[in-house]
């Protein structure tokens, strides 16, 4: 059958138009098949609104509603196919409606456009795939805070220009992580305010004449509220898009510092983790590697976010108002930055429960040069002298130092935040 947009003149056999369509259409078709069950919902709600607008009867709504639920039980089969000649899910539903339903299929399209029902689908998505990725970071955040608590007294050098600074302990280590996650599903409120408008009825981005419940349907499909101006809608295509993935980003950029360090501390110069052979692979050429695999596809997999991000600044740059098939391109990016933002998180949970630590290398890797800062406090303390001269002393004087031990400087450790008390507790308050 035609395409939504086909008119009876339209060339669609030659070779020149076979051309045209696949680069028209590219992927889409294949993409949309995880979009389906968004589009089945729009358009159930919106024949509800015809309904309260006139234009279908309870009869033709209650046959419309049945055969949507026909492509959905298809669809959860693997059965329902979007072929390059379809273009989009749009039109192999209304296909398969005209099909089955005859010229009332045909009705289903009334005030309503492909531009609005492609971004209905995709809030819809978004709206479901923030939910599962805000459990997935609730997850690896708990699995890091029972990390640190198991391992909460194990002393561990901090590093600042990646050379030796301070003493930490490996419960401040992963608390500092867990919290950032924390911190993210905390800053979550925005996003979900984004993508929690409904943009159904805005049709082609300027209305329609019909009177449809543009409210009625926010409400129906679960949005706090619809867009109010249609020209809104067509706006936010990309611009909201690209807040999602930027935030989806800013959850792996987290673990693209804490695969970072585990594979740096896994390491024969840094053999404080011990990780499990299930995270790790081997060499083709070399039999005694044992390679953090897992862990570096994180960092990998978090630059594809990052070009993600850039492809949607990049697509919607310099586009006017309204509609452009240029924001067609704006949905790879967001399927692409979801599927590889869940897939991190699950990798970096099973890291957590795959991996130990070497309490005797940990120990004997905090050498006493750890312990300067913290000599140059204790004169502040006990001999009443500034910390400017303190600190004087103790850089002419470094065999004051030795006098120190990594059981009296963590004693000393007291406040909020700190290696004898990294506030695990208290992050576990705030999951």
């Amino acid at each position: 059958m035609s395409k939504l947009w086909q008119k009876s003149s339209t060339d669609t056999e030659s070779e020149t138009a076979k051309q045209v369509e696949a680069f028209t259409v590219g992927n889409d078709y294949e993409l949309d098949q995880v979009l389906v069950p968004y589009d089945l919902k729009a358009s159930a709600v919106h024949a509800k609104a015809l309904l309260k607008a006139g234009v279908l009867t309870g009869s033709e709504l209650e046959k419309l509603t049945g055969a949507l639920s026909d492509i959905q039980q298809t669809w959860e089969a693997g059965e329902f196919e979007i072929t390059v000649r379809d273009e989009d899910m749009h039109t192999a539903i209304e296909n398969y409606l005209v099909e089955k339903l005859g010229d009332l299929g045909k009705k289903i399209h009334t005030g309503r456009s492909r531009n609005d029902q492609v971004l209905t689908a995709m809030r819809l998505f978004e709206k479901d795939q923030l939910e599962m990725v805000l459990e997935e970071i609730k997850s690896l955040a708990q699995s890091l805070i029972s990390f640190g608590e198991h391992h909460q007294a194990v002393p561990m050098p901090g590093f600042t220009h990646t050379r030796k600074a301070m003493l930490s302990s490996v419960g401040l280590w992963a608390g500092g992580f867990a919290e950032l996650l924390i911190m993210q599903m905390e800053a979550s409120e925005g996003i979900r305010s984004l993508v929690d408008r409904s943009p159904l009825g805005t049709a082609a981005g300027f209305g329609t004449t019909f009177d449809i419940d543009r409210e009625f349907e926010a409400e129906e499909l679960g949005f706090s509220a619809p867009l109010i101006c249609s020209t809104s809608a067509q706006l936010s295509r990309g611009w909201v898009e690209l807040q999602f993935v930027q935030y989806l980003a800013g959850v792996t950029s987290v673990l693209n510092r804490f695969a970072s360090d585990v594979i740096q501390f896994s390491s024969e110069a840094y053999p404080w983790f011990d990780l499990d052979d299930v995270v790790c692979t081997g060499s083709s050429i070399m039999p005694q590697k044992k390679n953090p695999d897992v862990a570096e596809l994180i960092r990998g997999k978090h630059a594809t976010l990052v070009g993600s991000v850039s492809t949607l600044q990049s697509v919607i740059a310099n586009l006017g108002s309204g509609y452009h098939r240029d924001l067609q391109l704006t949905k790879e990016p967001v399927l692409s930055a979801v599927h590889q933002t869940l897939n991190i998180l699950k990798a970096s949970q099973i890291i957590v429960g795959h991996m130990g630590v070497n309490k005797k290398e940990m120990r004997s890797a905090c050498t006493k040069e750890l312990f300067a800062a913290e000599a140059a406090n204790l004169l502040v303390k006990n001999s009443r002298v500034s910390f400017r001269d303190a600190y004087k002393k103790i850089a002419e004087n470094p065999d004051m130092v030795e006098e120190l031990t990594i059981e009296k400087i963590m004693k000393e450790f007291t406040h909020l935040g700190s290696p004898g008390r990294a506030g695990l507790s208290e992050l576990k308050s705030r999951l």
